[in-house]
């Protein structure tokens, strides 16, 4: 019999997910970002937590957000898309590039350590702490996307960091859009246009990256938990309303500055864990 069955740790992970996915759903409305920025934190806590092995337990992480990822992204492209809120053409100029930056990183993500993985995020994401916490909105680059080889080479960026990561893109290309003079809105729709084009390649490429190996926990595809995802996606919503309702109550800065704590204090915990 499977040991994770026999030693009754199915339940303990099933316990566990509950509390994790109120914990994302709360935290991805209070701050106003869902996706990796929230979930593989959680989701690294909750495997700690179950003993899952250090050698796959961030690329169990990566690849279970990517599952709850690529719903969420869908329904977020599809709304803004309704409302007129995409620039269609930046979306296709750049798609491409973005892709091949996923496919980079899922062949990566096979031959990688978790360690990699943990210093990717740690990098990155106490990069976007910093630029959170100093939260400038009038750094400006152009004024508008141009169609350069450097806003080319950002695109593949963005698909590779953001595969490695687990993440939307959002955190980067509502940054990048902003830079280039968009308005915050027009920048949140177009960035949720390249949800899809990093989420759902990214979901497959771990799951390949993982196929057979001996060390993951039950119900799982590849470094993709199937069990913890399906757990995740209702809690998530069940708790994201809470979580917008607190956020109203709270100024733009002092959300920003939330945001900001909570990936220094996630970049500081898997820098610890790689000690």
């Amino acid at each position: 019999m499977d040991p994770w069955l026999a030693n009754g740790d199915l339940a303990w992970l099933v316990l566990a997910l509950l509390a994790g996915g109120l914990a994302a759903g709360f935290l991805a409305g209070l701050l106003g970002v869902g996706g990796g920025g929230i979930l593989v934190p959680v989701l690294f806590e909750v495997f700690t937590l179950l003993g899952v092995p250090d050698s796959i337990r961030m690329h169990l992480a990566l690849g279970t957000s990517f599952a709850v990822i690529v719903p969420t992204a869908i329904l977020s492209f599809r709304g803004h898309l309704e409302r007129g809120a995409v620039d269609t053409a930046v979306l296709k100029r750049l798609a491409p590039f973005v892709v091949l930056g996923v496919v980079i990183g899922i062949a990566l993500v096979s031959s990688v350590s978790g360690t990699a993985l943990k210093w990717v995020w740690i990098v990155f994401g106490g990069l976007f702490a910093l630029k959170m916490a100093l939260g400038r909105d009038d750094w400006r680059l152009a004024d508008d996307v141009p169609d350069s080889g450097l806003i080319r080479l950002a695109a593949f960026a963005v698909g590779l960091i953001s595969t490695l990561m687990s993440i939307g893109g959002g955190m980067f290309l509502v940054s990048l859009f902003t830079l280039c003079g968009w308005p915050i809105l027009k920048a949140v729709a177009t960035s949720s246009g390249f949800g899809p084009f990093i989420a759902i390649p990214g979901l497959i490429g771990y799951m390949w990256a993982g196929w057979g190996n001996p060390e993951l926990p039950p119900v799982s595809l590849g470094f993709v938990s199937v069990l913890g995802a399906a757990i995740i996606i209702p809690m998530s919503v069940v708790a994201a309303p809470l979580g917008v309702r607190v956020a109203h109550g709270l100024s733009r800065r002092k959300l920003e500055l939330a945001f900001a704590a909570l990936l220094a204090a996630v970049a500081l915990r898997l820098f610890l864990s790689t000690l």
